[in-house]
Formats: C-alpha cells, structure tokens, sequence
C-alpha cells in the first residue's frame, strides 16, 4: 500500500516501527499499568499528548537551544507538559490517578519521549514532529491497550470495570485467571503480540 511520503512519521510507528514491539521502548509502564483497561488508556492519552506537544515546542526552539544544553531543555519542557497532564488527571479522574500513581509522573523520563525528541524533533519541522509524536504515542497506547484488554478480561472478568463475562458463565465452574492480573502476565503477553508482529512482517526476522 503506497503511503504519502509525508505521513510515514504518523503511520509507521503503528505498526512497522512500532516503539513497544520493534524498538522495545517504555516496556516498564506497559507492564505496570495494563492491570486494568481504563488506566492503559489514560496512560496512552497522556503520553501522546505530551510526545505531541513536546515534540512541536522542541521542532519550534531546535535552532536556539545550544547543544550543550539540549537535554536539559527537553526534560524541563516535558516536565511542564506533565505537571499539566497530572494535574489535569487529578481533576478529571482522581482514581484514575491514583492507580497510576507515579507512572504519570515518569512520562518525563518515558525513553519513547526523550528519543523522539533527540531523534526527530530537533532535526525536523513542527508539523511532522507533532505527526510523529501523535504515531509513536498512538503505537505505544495500542499495546497498551490490547495488553489491557486481554489482561482486565481474563483476569477479572470486566472491561473498564463493567462486568462481560455473564454470570451464566461463573455458575458453570468459569473463574477469572488471577494469573492475568500479575506483572509477569503483563510481559507475556507482550512478548506473544511481538512473536505475532514478527511472523507477519517477515522483514523485521533477524
């Protein structure tokens, strides 16, 4: 399928370049926020927003930010984009918050975050930077969220906390798989959805 040129920083990371499962970046927050489905999905929400946001004010400020200092700038300016998120989260959804405890918070060391600035943003225009940051941040949460998806229905039966798994079900021997629900689940699965990318893109087989 032949893509616009201009729109590969968005479409890649979907899929292709995808920065959970090619690059294996930010696999720490996949594991520990995906427990649940609404918390993987807030979690993808605030991490595009920042990477798009970041990525755009850095593209803005690339030609005066000395290179002695680049990181620097970069975190304080992701830092600021977190403090908002956070606070934003807090008066939106408290809970939400507070199940993500700190791991909103380490979105400004998110290694998805700081490549793509140093990577992307600092050498190219505003526009594809926000198109890139918007892609890698919409690849990150699709794992996320199928990771959540399977590890919240498995194990406790729900979906953003809705029960779906009929009750007809629990009272023919069903039980939830408690498994599911620990951290290392949370690996495994994301280690079967790299096992089934692989297969399907023969390319990316070493």
């Amino acid at each position: 399928m032949n893509i616009n040129k201009s729109l590969l920083p968005l479409v890649n990371p979907l899929s292709k370049d995808n920065p959970v499962i090619v690059q294996v970046l930010g696999i720490c927050s996949a594991l520990a926020v995906t427990a649940k489905l609404e918390p993987a999905v807030v979690m993808t929400i605030s991490v595009t927003a920042v990477l798009a946001l970041a990525n755009v004010i850095i593209s803005l400020l690339r030609n005066t930010i000395p290179t002695s200092i680049r990181i620097i700038v970069q975190l304080v300016v992701v830092a600021a984009l977190v403090v908002i998120v956070d606070q934003v989260l807090k008066a939106w959804n408290y809970e939400v918050s507070k199940a993500l405890s700190v791991f909103i918070g380490l979105i400004i060391t998110n290694c998805i975050i700081m490549g793509r600035l140093e990577a992307f943003a600092m050498s190219n225009r505003p526009w594809p930077s926000f198109l890139d940051g918007i892609g890698n941040g919409l690849g990150y949460g699709i794992i996320l969220i199928i990771v959540g998806f399977f590890r919240e229905l498995l194990g406790s039966g729900t979906l953003f906390g809705y029960q779906v798994i009929p009750q007809w079900c629990y009272d023919h021997g069903y039980q939830n798989n408690g498994m599911m629900i620990l951290p290392p689940m949370a690996l495994i699965t994301v280690a079967c959805i790299i096992w089934v990318h692989r297969s399907r893109n023969k390319d990316l087989q070493e």
